[in-house]
């Protein structure tokens, strides 16, 4: 058998195993090895309303309410739309209440309360009012829970925790926002607050993802967080503030410290 026909021979035999068993340099091989194929941390798909209902005023929750993915949105008293502070929210949650599978529309007025600890499961904010969720209560031992969900287009905080305890954000998404968690910076009755953020998709624009206060002993712990869309790094993740509890409290630093604000740079993807 002659060298031409052997070579031919050997040619189509490359190329049949390339189609059966995507081998070869080619597209299919390229599209393999890039970063779609390669990625472990992926955006959720925004979720599809399965109906709406107008909230004219706070829907109060004590044990669980599953929202059936129906898109609450504020009128009347609860559909101005602003960020002016002291506003109603559109859910109450008792003490121990858990709230799941809710869209929260525009107006969403002051978004959710939590009287104590509470649970948001799969719960999304499309466009965030004033702040999307405030954790209240007096109990240092209290814990709010956001676990899943995401929001998006908040000018200014995302969680806002003004009582004792710990906050919990993990397996979350925000897009555009101010900042992610913020401990009180001037509540007329301060407490040490602790936040940990876990398993998190950050899509920038956005200025920080937590704000602390370390005169009052606050903690920020932070894990598997990947900030998406911020090359020049200008998303802080751990900003220190002095709290008051009258006027206006003082930035006086950021970053991690081993004391306050806990991670490491493996704590953090940019991508």
């Amino acid at each position: 058998m002659s060298r031409t026909i052997l070579t031919r021979m050997a040619a189509a035999l490359v190329a049949a195993l390339a189609v059966a068993g995507g081998v070869g340099s080619g597209p299919a091989a390229v599209a393999a090895s890039g970063p779609s194929a390669t990625s472990t941390t992926t955006a959720a798909a925004w979720p599809t309303p399965s109906g709406q209902k107008a909230v004219g005023a706070t829907i109060n929750v004590s044990g669980t309410l599953d929202g059936g993915m129906v898109r609450h949105y504020g009128t009347g008293d609860l559909g101005s739309g602003g960020q002016d502070e002291g506003q109603d929210p559109i859910f109450k949650l008792a003490d121990g209440a858990v709230l799941k599978n809710v869209i929260l529309g525009s107006p969403a007025a002051d978004g959710i309360h939590c009287s104590g600890t509470c649970t948001l499961q799969n719960v999304w904010w499309e466009d965030v009012g004033e702040d999307a969720a405030t954790f209240k209560g007096t109990s240092s031992s209290q814990t709010m829970t956001i676990d899943g969900g995401g929001a998006r287009s908040a000018g200014d905080k995302v969680f806002q925790h003004n009582g004792p305890g710990t906050m919990s954000i993990r397996n979350f998404e925000v897009s555009n926002f101010g900042k992610l968690y913020r401990s009180c910076g001037n509540c007329s009755t301060q407490h040490k607050r602790n936040v940990v953020i876990s398993n998190v998709t950050i899509t920038a624009p956005g200025k920080s993802l937590a704000g602390i206060n370390t005169n009052y002993g606050d903690t920020a712990r932070f894990s598997g967080v990947t900030i998406v869309g911020d090359s020049s790094r200008k998303i802080v993740v751990c900003e220190k503030y002095r709290g008051v509890t009258s006027g206006e409290p003082s930035k006086i630093g950021s970053g991690a410290d081993g004391v306050n604000c806990l991670y490491s740079s493996s704590d953090i993807t940019y991508r």
